[in-house]
């Protein structure tokens, strides 16, 4: 292991990311207190916990977690246990996360992706996540050639190089069906985004013509936004709720959650689509992996319909279902905006931070892992996918306090 390599790519998953909190005002920055060093004293004695869990299931042979043939599961665990906050350079790696990598290098395939039957995109962008964790030079050219993989899966139908069609610049399961999707895309934006920084310095650079067609995955990201340009362009066939404006649906046209027959002006009917908060807060995060300005209205946008309707007990608009998934991105998009604390519509201000870590660590089981006991979807009701989640997301907030 390459020892000074390991802080660094340590601060940079874990912290802000530098290209979006670089303007912020000093007043946005967490100040440090008695207040903050008990409460982070107590999310470490969690992650701690956690990671004890983790490492308790791993299996022995394989060096995986869960399902064999989901290197994404394996990766979600991996980097929990390498973004351990109490990890230095002289400590380096436990042998759980080298066996951990040991089983991704196996699952690498000849194309560079990262996977075993299926879901080759959904993997391989949370595999390199993982990854770029190591600390090992020698992961470098696997992660560079991962990249590559992702970045040739953007989707583009109809015409070459014209946004035709609703999925254009989109990223999709790598399953087979051709649906690109919020949460694939958020995923393999933010791999792309981190890995173009890792490998800035190397042999690997990347340079214009082998990276992503960021303007096309903004348009994606757009065409997922309920939004009155997004009513315009459907031609009729979608309207939109003010309860739902700025909020992300998970790809263009459809949901996952409820649709609602509106009659429009000229007596017509057409159809709207209920936002909802784990993938507004992907929406979000992706708009800031695409190095928009945060000011932009389509992020100042999300961020008002996420602060009028935040909550923690429930995911928004989708109640048990992907609970700690939208647990796991707020915490990475707020902490990566550098936001320290929500403002309700009434003015009063939330320390999400906080309020957060408590919620979590009060859902803790004894044995430390975390489960969804609500809803199995989403796979929510393996402990080892929830308790990746969690701990990834208390470790975002450990580091900002």
């Amino acid at each position: 292991m390459k020892t000074d390599l390991l802080p660094s790519l340590l601060s940079l998953l874990g912290c802000l990311a530098l290209a979006a909190t670089s303007g912020l005002a000093q007043d946005q920055i967490a100040p440090t207190s008695d207040l903050n060093h008990s409460l982070k004293l107590e999310i470490g004695r969690a992650i701690e916990n956690g990671i004890e869990f983790l490492e308790s299931k791993q299996d022995p042979e394989t060096g995986s977690w869960s399902d064999a043939e989901l290197p994404a599961i394996s990766g979600l665990a991996i980097a929990s246990i390498a973004g351990d906050p109490s990890l230095t350079a002289e400590t380096g790696l436990p042998d759980s996360a080298k066996k951990g990598y040991e089983y991704l290098l196996n699952s690498v395939q000849p194309d560079g992706g990262i996977y075993v039957k299926g879901l080759s995109t959904y993997n391989t962008a949370i595999a390199m996540m993982a990854l770029l964790l190591s600390g090992e030079e020698s992961h470098l050219p696997i992660i560079a050639k991962a990249r590559q993989y992702l970045v040739s899966k953007q989707q583009d139908f109809g015409v070459k190089g014209e946004l035709d069609h609703p999925f254009d610049g989109g990223i999709g399961y790598g399953d087979g069906s051709e649906a690109a999707n919020m949460s694939t895309t958020k995923f393999t934006l933010g791999a792309l985004y981190h890995s173009k920084q890792v490998l800035a310095d190397t042999e690997f650079a990347v340079d214009k013509e082998s990276d992503l067609d960021w303007d096309a995955a903004i348009a994606f990201l757009s065409r997922c936004q309920n939004s009155e340009d997004t009513v315009k362009k459907s031609d009729g066939k979608l309207a939109l709720r003010e309860e739902d404006k700025g909020g992300f649906v998970y790809f263009p046209g459809s949901t996952k959650s409820d649709t609602f027959e509106l009659e429009t002006a000229d007596g017509g009917k057409a159809i709207a689509l209920r936002s909802y908060g784990s993938i507004s807060y992907a929406g979000m995060l992706s708009f800031i992996y695409a190095d928009m300005d945060l000011e932009d209205p389509r992020i100042q946008s999300v961020l008002k319909w996420l602060q009028s309707n935040f909550t923690l007990e429930e995911n928004p608009g989708m109640g048990a279902e992907g609970h700690y998934y939208y647990y796991h991105t707020m915490a990475k998009a707020l902490s990566t905006a550098g936001i320290q604390d929500l403002k309700k519509p009434d003015g009063n201000k939330i320390d999400w931070k906080k309020e957060l870590a408590l919620e979590l660590m009060g859902r803790q089981q004894q044995d430390g892992s975390w489960i969804n006991e609500g809803s199995n979807r989403w796979m929510e009701g393996d402990p080892i996918l929830v308790t990746s989640y969690t701990l990834q997301a208390l470790q975002q907030i450990y580091r900002l306090l």
